[in-house]
């Protein structure tokens, strides 16, 4: 199998660059195939027998390579297979959000091995938010262990806050206020051993999109994340679009309507204003007298609720939801005409209704938009669910280690999750 690369966040993201090795390139090579011989190796790689094999015996000597029989024959003796090893390491992943903490642990192929998720008011009480992830990065790491016993790789982390690459340890006062400007993760997790990795929480939704979910394949795609706030994240040419200091991708913060209500970052009518949590829940509570027998009358005016409620055709859901639409094309229209890309992905639980909420969204972007640009557009569904983001965390660590094979210690003496 034949694996598409991932986006190139390169080392340069996370420190100096590196210029990569040969070994570097035969790693990521069985990687991306899976099995593979030497001879394929040195046909696909540009490299001599001699050089693949001395490359090759290094490999096998980190566990992460093995000969896993052999393989079929073009003309002479049957080569030996070389396999990658997705269980001799594991990476935690963290999804940090406004209003949850999710941790997961992957092996080297991003299927998930242990995960928890629980509701916390991050945004606001940063103490109880690092204590949570401790406790839930254990609690992963204790059920995980017999799977992920031979090594830690790394840690990534999505926040929910623009990141500087160049200050990856800095939060946007605007975005976290209590949390002073600083994420503190690194001291919290620093008994693991191993490098923490920090992005945007939509840059690395759509990391995941791009290595595993709706945009494999694709060099210029938009993911964005509806939540308690609004993000994107950009792929252009294959790259992480962050702009010049890393609030590239800021969607939810575009006005849509000058004269609309403030906003937390001190504008007005910012689409997060109408579209995110919070204004979900605003409408919810106006609706409600228009609508005495709706299945949202009472209880709390969630976004799950909303959800169930509008998969049940529920017509104070149904407005909302279009409304959703309305304000969420308005915002991609602009996009579309500004970037052109191939795909605009959506995540969050409200995307989870697909073409309930895609379709007069697509509509309303198509009325708005430059038409060619609009209608070679494909507009989906994150097919990774909750995870995704958390996914995308620990997707950052796989990419930085396979393209900076550092990162992969030597194995490890047995440690336990606590």
């Amino acid at each position: 199998m034949t694996r598409i690369p991932g986006p190139r966040v390169g080392a340069s993201d996370f420190g100096p660059a590196r210029p990569p090795s040969l070994a570097d390139a035969v790693l990521r090579l069985i990687w991306d195939e899976e099995r593979i011989s030497r001879a394929e190796i040195a046909r696909r790689a540009s490299l001599s027998r001699s050089t693949v094999s001395e490359i090759v015996e290094i490999l096998l000597g980190t566990g992460l390579v093995v000969e896993a029989g052999v393989g079929d024959s073009r003309g002479g003796r049957r080569p030996i297979v070389l396999q990658f090893q997705d269980g001799a390491g594991a990476i935690i992943g963290i999804d940090m959000g406004a209003s949850h903490v999710a941790v997961i642990v992957t092996d080297l192929r991003g299927r998930i091995l242990a995960s928890a998720r629980t509701a916390h008011a991050v945004q606001t009480d940063p103490t109880g938010a690092r204590a949570l992830i401790r406790r839930l990065v254990d609690e992963c790491l204790a059920a995980a262990w017999t799977a992920a016993r031979t090594r830690l790789v790394g840690v990534g982390v999505a926040v929910p806050s623009p990141v500087d690459i160049r200050h990856p340890d800095r939060l946007s006062p605007i975005a976290m206020p209590a949390w002073e400007g600083r994420h503190g993760l690194d001291a919290l997790l620093a008994d693991l051993g191993v490098p923490v990795l920090i992005d945007n929480d939509a840059n690395l939704g759509a990391l995941a999109e791009r290595w595993w979910g709706a945009a494999q394949g694709l060099d210029h795609f938009a993911f964005i994340k509806i939540a308690t706030g609004i993000g994107a994240g950009h792929v252009i040419d294959g790259r992480i679009h962050r702009g010049a200091s890393g609030v590239g991708g800021e969607i939810g913060h575009v006005a849509i309507d000058p004269r609309g209500e403030t906003c937390n970052c001190g504008n007005r009518g910012c689409l997060t204003t109408f579209v995110g949590a919070p204004a979900l829940a605003a409408r919810i509570l106006a609706l409600r007298p228009v609508y005495p027998q709706s299945l949202l009358a009472e209880g709390p005016p969630t976004v799950a609720r909303l959800e169930e409620a509008a998969r049940a055709d529920d017509p104070l859901a149904l407005q909302v939801v279009h409304e959703v639409a309305e304000h969420l094309g308005v915002a991609i229209a602009g996009m579309l005409n500004l970037l052109n890309p191939a795909a605009v992905i959506l995540g969050g639980r409200i995307a989870g209704l697909g073409e309930k909420l895609i379709a007069p969204l697509r509509a309303t972007a198509l009325r708005r938009t430059f038409v060619p640009a609009a209608a070679a557009t494909e507009i989906r569904a994150s097919t990774l669910g909750s995870p995704g983001i958390a996914l995308g965390a620990a997707t950052l660590v796989l990419d930085a280690a396979l393209q900076d094979p550092r990162l992969f210690r030597p194995v490890a003496r047995a440690r336990t999750g606590g």
